[in-house]
Parts: structure tokens; C-alpha cells; sequence
């Protein structure tokens, strides 16, 4: 007869793998994939190694299930923040202000999630997680084009383009910004206000939120520009 776990047993099991998901989040956020040891997961969680391969086969599968971890939450805040734009522009460039500025604000993390040297297996998720923001640029651009506040183009084309043009601008900034601030990666609460909290003045080569202060401002006059619509900056 198979053995079947107990309800406590599994629960005991499933708070366990939680603490592995917790502990190696907050080492990529610390020290990115080449951290993330199985032998360290565990240390940090404060169990024996062994008992991390009862969750996970090995080093890969922790990654994938890591990074679809923290990939759902980014996505999630970058959702709540178009979901409070009223029109398709002002969405595509809530999309791109909302990942610039997360990513920037939790850099080590962004790097780890974007570009950093990983298991096949982590570049393949990343094909998705691209996908899924060029999925919502998609749509709103499908839907400015319809209704004539666009000129005609390929939505998808265009928003895979503006996808990989704006991870590819990310990629200087984050390498050059080491530190982590998992925290502030955490998604926006449904009270949170409509526009983001404007970054804290910084001396000049200091910190990363002159570099957001910087590069998301650029990034999103980049991106109406692409789209054919007018920037605002232009009045």
C-alpha cells in the first residue's frame, strides 16, 4: 500500500518549501544565480542541503520555480499600474515606467533577472517573461492604432522591439548598480496612489535613484517616440 502523507505532514512540507523560495530570493537579490548554491538555499533557510532536493532535483529547477517566483510579482505590479492609466498611451508608458523603475530601484535582482549568465532553463523562462510584457505593450498598442490615436504598425512587432530596446538600456544602469533592495520589488498595494513617489534627490554619481531619475524619463519618451504618438516633453 502507498504510504499517503498526513495533513500536517504536507503542511509541514509546504512551509518548508516556501522558506527555500524565501531564502533563495533574497540571495539572487544579494548575490544573483552564481549565489544561489543549493548548499547556500539551505543555509540560509536554516535547513540541512539534503532537504532542499526534496523540493527540488537540483540547481535548474529551483531557478526556474526562483525566477517564476519573483517574474509573477513584477508582472503583477507592472498590471496594477496600467490598470490605472486611462488611455493606451499612457498604459504603454505606465508598462515602461513601472518595470524601469523597479528594475533600477532593486538592481541586483534586475540583473539576475534579465542578463545574467544562467541554466538553459532560466533562458528559457526569460523568452516568457519578455513575452508577457510584450503581450500588454501589444494590446494597448492594438488598441490606440484601432482607435486612430496611432498610425497603423504591427503591434506585436513593435512591442517586442520596444521590449528588447528597453531591457537592453537596463543592462548598463543595473550592471553598474550592484546593491540590492528586495523591497522595494515587493508589488504596489491596491491603495497605492496613481503616479509613483518621485525619486529621492541623490549627489550627482550617487545612487540608483539618480539613475532612475535619469533613465525612466528617457525611456519613456523613447518609447511614445517609437510608437509614432506625441511625448508630452514636446509641448
Amino acid at each position: 500500500m502507498a504510504y499517503r502523507r498526513t495533513p500536517a505532514v504536507q503542511a509541514r512540507l509546504d512551509a518548508q518549501r516556501e522558506a527555500v523560495l524565501q531564502a533563495a530570493v533574497g540571495l539572487l537579490a544579494e548575490r544573483g544565480y552564481g549565489g544561489c548554491t543549493m548548499a547556500a538555499v539551505a543555509d540560509r533557510a536554516g535547513i540541512a542541503t539534503g532537504s532542499v532536493y526534496q523540493h527540488f532535483t537540483n540547481k535548474a529547477e529551483l531557478s526556474v520555480q526562483l525566477f517564476r517566483r519573483v517574474v509573477t510579482r513584477e508582472i503583477a505590479a507592472v498590471n496594477a499600474a496600467v490598470a490605472r492609466r486611462e488611455t493606451p498611451e499612457q498604459r504603454i508608458a505606465a508598462v515602461v515606467e513601472t518595470f524601469a523603475a523597479r528594475a533600477l530601484r532593486a538592481p541586483r535582482l534586475a540583473y539576475a533577472l534579465l542578463v545574467e549568465p544562467a541554466d538553459a532553463v532560466v533562458d528559457a523562462e526569460r523568452l516568457v517573461f519578455r513575452r508577457a510584457f510584450r503581450d500588454v505593450i501589444a494590446a494597448e498598442i492594438a488598441a490606440a492604432v484601432a482607435a486612430g490615436r496611432l498610425p497603423a504598425q504591427d503591434p506585436v512587432l513593435t512591442a517586442a522591439a520596444l521590449v528588447g530596446a528597453v531591457g537592453e538600456a537596463l543592462a548598463g544602469p543595473l550592471a553598474a548598480e550592484p546593491e540590492p533592495d528586495l523591497a522595494r520589488m515587493e508589488p504596489e498595494p491596491e491603495s497605492a496612489p496613481a503616479e509613483p513617489e518621485p525619486p529621492r534627490t541623490t549627489p550627482a554619481g550617487a545612487g540608483p535613484e539618480r539613475t532612475t531619475a535619469e533613465v525612466v524619463p528617457a525611456l519613456v519618451s523613447f518609447t511614445l517616440r517609437a510608437l509614432g504618438g506625441r511625448d508630452d516633453s514636446d509641448a
